[in-house]
């Protein structure tokens, strides 16, 4: 590697670093003004909101990543052009597509972060700070969606329960479907369900069970049941950020299972899983985009590439949430939302890249 290369990549990891360190502490300070009241209000001990801030230090840092890479190389490649050391590169003979090979270096080492961020620590720190945010600050409201709940649990028995209250491990007009062979076998009903952990035991009222006979069926009536089922609570109603919080490997084996119980937030799970791949792939394609932007010496100097930038980094941000959100509340693929600003902004840097070489 030659010195234009260590030049321009020790600057770009350097910016880089330098702008998560700068804007890490803004973004806890922000929160903590925003939070300090719930947390004195909630008599929050000091190791959790220490570890809290850790993990949302973690979380803020994952969610950013790629607007942090892309101001940095905005900002140092924007110094080097007003400094006309890029004109200096260019006109000693060097290709522009050989002077971006450091950045790609760059872009593999960022990368490769990013993937160990996402597949390793997000999820833990995701985790962590959902579930304080849940425990002090959205204290009432419900980390999971227990209304009208329709799950397959295993390949022959679908539930239903209009409402489940997860504070009471109960909820109201249960209902379980056993199928053998694509044919239903029996059906069971309840006025109310409730979960007894003590025992481990789910406690039926008003229960009916039909079996379906070849001629006539049988009725079987109780007004209190105590009885077991092959599902759990957990399984009934997972968390809204079940999937944040799992491993990649975890992660699909989870999603599989919610698929076959016909979990409608299987969307939002599959952006969890896909976005773990097109943030490192987003990396290259914000570095290209970043150094074609800011490699031209400008009037204005460094404030016009900045506006540049910020402008296309939102818009970048408007395309990401505005294809996850069709994603979680429609039937739009959740791989086609999540790499769409990939590949727009890919064509993008295609175009940008091949303008700066002229």
């Amino acid at each position: 590697m030659k010195i234009l290369d260590w030049y321009i990549l020790k600057r770009y990891l350097f910016t880089f670093f330098m702008m998560l360190l700068l804007f890490i502490p803004i973004g806890i300070t922000v929160h903590l003004a925003e939070k300090i009241g719930k947390i004195l209000e909630n008599e929050v001990p000091i190791d959790e909101v220490l570890v809290y801030f850790l993990d949302f230090t973690i979380y803020f840092a994952h969610l950013l990543f790629p607007l942090f890479l892309f101001l940095s190389v905005i900002w140092f490649t924007s110094k080097l052009a007003n400094n006309t050391e890029v004109i200096a590169f260019l006109s000693s003979g060097v290709s522009f597509t050989r002077f971006l090979r450091p950045y790609m270096i760059g872009a593999t080492i960022v990368g490769i972060l990013a993937i160990i961020l996402g597949l390793f620590l997000a999820p833990k720190a995701s985790e962590g700070f959902n579930d304080f945010t849940y425990k002090y600050f959205k204290r009432g409201k419900s980390a999971v969606e227990n209304t009208n709940v329709f799950r397959q649990i295993n390949d022959n028995e679908i539930i239903y329960v209009s409402n489940f209250d997860v504070k009471n491990n109960s909820g109201n007009n249960f209902t379980l479907e056993h199928f053998e062979e694509n044919k239903l076998q029996y059906k069971i009903t309840a006025s109310t369900i409730r979960y007894i952990p003590k025992d481990t035991i789910y406690r039926l009222t008003n229960y009916v069970k039909r079996d379906i006979g070849e001629h006539e069926d049988e009725l079987d009536i109780i007004r209190r049941k105590d009885t077991l089922f092959a599902f759990d609570v957990d399984d009934l109603i997972p968390v809204i950020y079940a999937a944040e919080t799992k491993m990649y490997g975890e992660l699909k084996e989870f999603i599989a299972k919610e698929e076959a119980r016909g979990s409608s937030n299987v969307g939002r799970f599959k952006l969890v899983l896909y976005r773990k791949w097109s943030l490192p792939v987003s990396v290259f394609i914000l570095t290209i985009i970043a150094v074609a932007v800011s490699s031209i010496k400008r009037r204005g100097g460094m404030g016009v590439n900045l506006a540049v930038g910020i402008c296309i980094a939102m818009v970048f941000v408007f395309f990401d949430k505005i294809f996850g959100v069709m994603a979680e509340q429609s039937d739009f693929p959740p791989l086609i939302a999540v790499w769409f600003p990939n590949i727009i902004f890919g064509i993008l840097a295609a175009y940008l890249l091949y303008n700066a070489k002229r």
